[in-house]
């Protein structure tokens, strides 16, 4: 049985699965690796404009597997403090390979997003939630800090430093309704309608310019990590230059609203 399955429920649109639906997703190491390994693997599909994330069952990911987590590949005789580092790394990677992916990801968040499955919520471009859903920065109340894969610097940037020492201090669980109103999520769907609103968002993204969509990605998330403003403001222009220069989108685009139609990007393929 494969506990992450890929499929493609809409044209351009690849939904990945994590499918381990009685421990609700937990952060098993037979799940994360192949997770990873489906994220590149997609990342270099050009048939694939956008990705929905999401849980089976009623879990979107619950963190580490406490029962079984299982062992992280080619640890052969290393000690314990070298298996910790190449496990840490390992999930760390499944985080960083969403930042790097080519595509937009669209987390569709169904149920209960507690600690690593926080992190990896958080870690998506897009959040969408069921009102089932529910987020905790479970790592505080294990006796940990609740500080891990990113969660402390993803956080502040999502919702206000002051919200999110709050959240990850107290270890108490954000409900899909304080989700919405807080930011952290972008809407709120009944669980039936989830997936199909993702679809629909995934779609009309993939309808843009390829180039103009990455670029978006990517500039969005280097803002996160800009050390000044103007540093920042270069890099948006140098894209936004390649692209008017490069393709005629632009063009394309305003003879479109001239003639009351659709735009036709021939870069979107």
């Amino acid at each position: 049985m494969s506990f992450v399955l890929v499929e493609r429920p809409r044209e351009q649109v690849a939904l990945v699965t994590l499918n381990r639906p009685d421990r609700m997703n937990a952060m098993a190491f037979d799940v994360m690796v192949p997770l990873k390994e489906a994220l590149e693997a997609i990342s270099n599909d050009n048939s694939v404009r956008a990705v929905v994330l999401t849980g089976a069952g009623r879990g979107f990911c619950s963190g580490a597997d406490q029962a079984s987590a299982g062992s992280p590949p080619h640890i052969d005789g290393l000690t314990r403090p070298s298996i910790a580092l190449r496990a840490m790394e390992i999930l760390d990677d499944v985080v960083l390979a969403i930042r790097r992916m080519h595509q937009p990801m669209i987390a569709a968040i169904n149920g209960a997003a507690i600690g690593g499955g926080f992190c990896l919520a958080l870690a998506a471009d897009i959040r969408l939630a069921s009102t089932d859903a529910y987020f905790r920065a479970a790592g505080i109340n294990n006796g940990l800090t609740a500080s891990e894969l990113g969660l402390s610097y993803l956080l502040p940037r999502a919702i206000g430093s002051s919200r999110a020492f709050e959240i990850m201090l107290s270890g108490r669980d954000i409900d899909a309704a304080e989700a919405d109103r807080i930011g952290l999520v972008t809407r709120l769907t009944a669980p039936e309608d989830l997936l199909d609103e993702c679809y629909t968002l995934a779609e009309r993204i993939a309808g843009f310019s390829r180039p103009g969509v990455e670029l978006t990605k990517r500039t969005l998330w280097s803002s996160l990590d800009a050390s000044s403003m103007a540093q920042h403001m270069n890099q948006e222009g140098l894209g936004q230059l390649m692209i008017r220069l490069m393709t005629d989108n632009f063009e394309e685009a305003t003879l479109a609203r001239r003639e009351k139609r659709e735009p036709v990007f021939r870069d979107t393929k």
